[in-house]
């Protein structure tokens, strides 16, 4: 009779053992996945600025005085890179100077890494708010040659052909983008 119940007290910590042992191996795989997915993320570099290609699809949608625009971003750099984030942009005059304030960011959703395989292309969606919408004191309308655009986490930028209605004061903020996105 001793020995049955020796067994008994034996068999029973092994489940429970086993089960340990498999928490412990899960959460060590894991654990193990995760930073491997991190360092195989940090391996691919951020966009540079020189290797890509920063374009305005100039079918626009326009509402309530707004015309929306995709702003594009396409890797011409031969390997795989990295967005993540809004890209800076600013609207500029023939000479190159900025006119009025730059964009605004828009949240309709958090950034999201964004890799693009070479030549991928990736969008930002680009709000221009009608400059006579404006008080002329305010805004004082003028034209813009473009847009100065930077790509997220970047200091270097790329000009962008465009000429529109623009503000010329710093106040009224009549350009917003949002966060570049997979196209």
């Amino acid at each position: 009779m001793m020995r049955i119940a020796h067994l008994r007290l034996v068999s029973r910590p092994r489940p429970v053992l086993a089960a340990v042992c498999l928490a412990a191996l899960a959460t060590l795989l894991f654990t193990a996945t995760r930073a491997g997915t991190v360092r195989a993320a940090s391996a691919v570099p951020k966009c540079s600025a020189s290797g890509l290609v920063v374009w305005l699809d100039t079918d626009g949608n326009g509402a309530a005085g707004s015309i929306y625009y995709k702003l594009e971003l396409t890797n011409l750099s031969g390997r795989p890179c990295t967005l993540n984030g809004y890209p800076g942009v600013s609207a500029v005059s023939l000479s190159g100077a900025q006119l009025g304030s730059p964009a605004s960011r828009e949240r309709p959703s958090s950034p999201r890494l964004v890799t693009l395989a070479a030549g991928a292309t990736a969008s930002a969606q680009l709000r221009i708010v009608e400059a006579g919408n404006f008080p002329a004191s305010r805004c004082h309308q003028t034209t813009a040659a473009g847009l100065r655009v930077y790509p997220p986490g970047q200091s270097s930028a790329k000009t962008v052909p465009f000429p529109f209605e623009a503000c010329a004061r710093s106040g009224p903020v009549y350009l917003s983008v949002q966060p570049v996105r997979k196209s």
